[in-house]
């Protein structure tokens, strides 16, 4: 079904026109009336919708694309198209927070095995079938890049992303999105997971899914708790080696 923009977009009357137009699109966004992977108008149709100038509509798009409302993709079949990317706006903050040093590598340990306990706490009450099978196919994925000798480090990310979804909580949701991007950048330009510690981690990702879908609530936990201290183990050792390399040389 067509969507008349016409009916939906009124005329606006500011000194900053482009903060109104980015209001009302937020507003139709949220409405749910403009949906994830609709296309918007052109520039010039927008400007003629709201009688603005092109160059308050082009800010205005700014404004969204940078808050992650939208995405403006270039090129003959390019133009700002509806798309959700606030997480991974967040998660960047985030991101930049610590690395600005407001927060330590431990206060996000501490965190994530806290949040990810009560994670699953919520899976179990929540979790669908689809969810369980999402998970079980995560840890068949992370076989068979371990099968060619790959370490399935994403693989094993993306499970924890899986059961965060699978809570139907999406604060929680958020929450581990975020913190997983820290450790994901913290992990980054270090050598891959060892092979060793990676099959160690799909073995533990494995046990969680049997144990979800026979509804073995406490043998989830304890192998989730394992599952934690091993990649809290890595993440404390790149935290001694980064360390030293950081620390300077004394002179002879």
């Amino acid at each position: 079904m067509a969507t008349d923009y016409e009916t939906l977009i009124k005329p606006v009357k500011s000194k900053r026109t482009f903060e109104e137009v980015s209001e009302k699109l937020k507003e139709l966004i949220f409405s749910g009336t403009l949906v994830p992977g609709q296309r918007l108008p052109s520039e010039v149709a927008l400007a003629q919708l709201f009688h603005v100038g092109r160059q308050s509509v082009r800010e205005a798009l700014r404004v969204l694309e940078l808050s992650g409302f939208i995405t403006v993709k270039s090129g003959v079949k390019g133009g700002a198209v509806i798309e959700g990317t606030i997480l991974t706006k967040l998660a960047g903050l985030f991101l930049d927070t610590f690395k600005l040093n407001r927060m330590s590598l431990q206060d996000c340990i501490e965190a994530r095995k806290a949040i990810e306990v009560l994670v699953l706490d919520f899976v179990f009450k929540n979790a669908a079938k689809e969810d369980v099978e999402a998970l079980r196919n995560n840890v068949v994925e992370a076989r068979r890049m371990l099968q060619s000798n790959r370490s399935a480090f994403q693989e094993h990310v993306d499970f924890h992303r899986l059961l965060a979804r699978a809570s139907k909580n999406y604060t929680l949701t958020v929450v581990v999105e975020i913190i997983l991007a820290v450790f994901s950048d913290f992990s980054s330009g270090y050598r891959p997971l060892a092979l060793k510690e990676s099959r160690q981690m799909a073995d533990f990702h494995e046990a969680i899914v049997e144990a979800l879908a026979a509804k073995k609530k406490a043998a989830a936990v304890e192998v989730l708790r394992k599952d934690l201290a091993l990649a809290e183990k890595r993440l404390r050792a790149r935290a001694r080696l980064t360390d030293k390399t950081r620390r300077p040389r004394t002179k002879a």
